[in-house]
């Protein structure tokens, strides 16, 4: 019996392999032989997870024609990952990935890294702040005093709880886009809410339209539905969305859904301006399109002359193209998994009946917390901090890779909490993986991207600062040293830091 679970074709890992292949070396760094390079760029595929362990790998004559390199070229390389333990091999069953014992599994999207990690290992890979206290605490405190009543009810409400559905209604409304407790359904987290519209609205093998670059875990989601992702290119800096390439896309490709994430885009930071938003309604509407607007990060402009356009559901207020995706856990904390969807009131009806076979619900006392929060301005005023706390380790971080790595190049973001740099030509993944060897988990560009974009780029999340910063681009550094070599730089230990 086979071990493999899935395949990868020829061309696909060709195409995933030639972006690594193609970046220009470093300076004084020593090329690989040609075996040497094939084998760690397939290791690299599999430990970022962007090649499935226990997937099929295509035969050495096929992959031999794909890359235009001899088979004894891949036949050697094969032979590398398998004394490495990253390719197993049976005589009739082909070939397959796998990790070395001891190693853990990869992860296919940007999870956090466990607590007790936290010592060793600087985590800029998940693009989220501490709790701001003391609000959490009294979010919490106010919850448990409204809670009783709910309590003795079956605690299940499928569209979420009425208050809390008004509270976000009349929010809308104060926005100026009249809205009903009728076009709001709260889910778990922005992940839940966008999971419940693809399995509504995107079936397996149906187009999905995606900014390129565009949020890891996201991506990975609609992957794993089954989708058939077609990237849109973003502007150049933070400028926002390329408008020609949208109304092409969606004139062409008739893409089930698009997704977007207008305000202050993960990674790259941008601000879609309100012509851009009006414009892509416009082009939506015309192509029969659901525009996913994802506004997660609407709340967290850092300076202070930002002038925040309306919200792309300002120019559709029925909600008949655009369905609006919102949540507490970027602006307020990650652990408070409470998020919504705002749509026309049949959308939401289908959203909430397509839940008895998901979710259920979302938890009651997490959804009183955050009624908490609106009702009493305590939202206001965390978010304040939090905004604060970004502006601040913006600042520090940006400063630290501009001493640390002068030649590196980004744009700073008026806002979010994403930094998206350019490498100067060295491969993002390589430089994730160094980063673990020297205490630092950064995720590499291709994670943000479609089959294998995006190489020479890295994220760097806004989550730490002042001498934690510091450190952090001093390791990122190092790294980047460690790559330029060839890796064969002699690398210390991660050092224990505690911020």
């Amino acid at each position: 019996m086979a071990q493999w679970t899935s395949a990868v074709g020829a061309a696909q890992l060709a195409r995933l392999l030639k972006s690594q292949q193609d970046r220009p070396a470093g300076p004084g760094s020593r090329r690989p032989p040609a075996y040497r390079a094939l084998a760690d760029g397939i290791r690299l595929l599999v430990l970022e997870g962007r090649v499935p362990v226990a997937a099929r790998l295509p035969a050495e004559r096929e992959l031999a024609l794909s890359l235009s390199v001899s088979r004894t070229t891949v036949a050697a390389a094969y032979e590398a990952l398998r004394a490495e333990g990253f390719l197993e091999s049976r005589r009739g069953a082909g070939s397959w990935t796998a990790v070395p014992a001891g190693n853990p599994v990869p992860a296919r999207g940007l999870e956090p890294l466990p607590p007790e990690a936290l010592g060793s290992i600087i985590d800029l890979g998940c693009a989220a702040l501490p709790a701001p206290e003391p609000w959490l605490t009294r979010a919490v405190r106010g919850a448990l005093e409204e809670l009783p009543p709910y309590a003795h009810t079956h605690g299940d409400y499928p569209a979420g709880l009425p208050a809390l559905r008004s509270m976000i209604a009349e929010r809308y409304t104060a926005r100026g886009i009249p809205t009903m407790p009728e076009q709001i359904m709260v889910t778990t987290g922005a992940m839940g809410a966008i999971d419940a519209i693809c399995h509504l609205f995107g079936g397996r093998g149906e187009r999905i339209a995606v900014e390129s670059p565009s949020y890891a875990n996201i991506l990975q989601l609609m992957r794993e539905a089954g989708a058939r992702l077609v990237p849109v290119a973003m502007a150049e800096g933070l400028a926002g969305w390329d408008m020609d390439r949208w109304r092409q896309v969606l004139r062409e490709a008739a893409p089930r859904i698009a997704y977007v994430v207008a305000d202050f885009h993960n990674p790259t930071g941008a601000l879609a301006d309100e012509d851009q938003r009006r414009r892509l309604v416009e082009a939506a509407r015309s192509a029969g399109t659901v525009l996913v607007a994802d506004e997660t990060m609407s709340e967290l402009w850092l300076d202070d002359d930002v002038v925040m356009p309306r919200p792309v559901c300002g120019f559709d207020p029925a909600g008949s193209t655009v369905i609006t995706v919102g949540s507490a856990s970027k602006a307020f904390w990650a652990g408070m998994r409470i998020g919504w969807v705002r749509a026309a009131p049949d959308v939401i009806r289908s959203l909430v009946a397509a839940r008895a076979y998901a979710d259920l619900g979302t938890p009651v006392l997490e959804q009183l917390a955050v009624n908490w929060l609106f009702s009493t301005g305590g939202w206001e005023q965390a978010v304040e901090l939090r905004r604060h706390q970004a502006r601040e380790n913006r600042d520090d971080l940006v400063a630290a890779v501009r001493r640390e790595l002068p030649e590196w190049e980004f744009s700073v973001p008026q806002g979010g909490l994403t930094l998206w740099v350019r490498t100067g030509g060295l491969s993002g993944s390589r430089l994730a993986e160094a980063g673990e060897r020297v205490g630092l988990r950064v995720p590499s560009g291709p994670r943000f991207g479609v089959d294998g974009a995006f190489e020479g780029y890295v994220r760097l999340p806004f989550t730490v600062g002042g001498a934690v910063a510091e450190e952090a681009a001093a390791r990122l550094a190092a790294a980047a040293r460690i790559v330029e070599s060839g890796g064969t730089v002699g690398v210390e230990g991660p050092r224990t830091f505690v911020a």
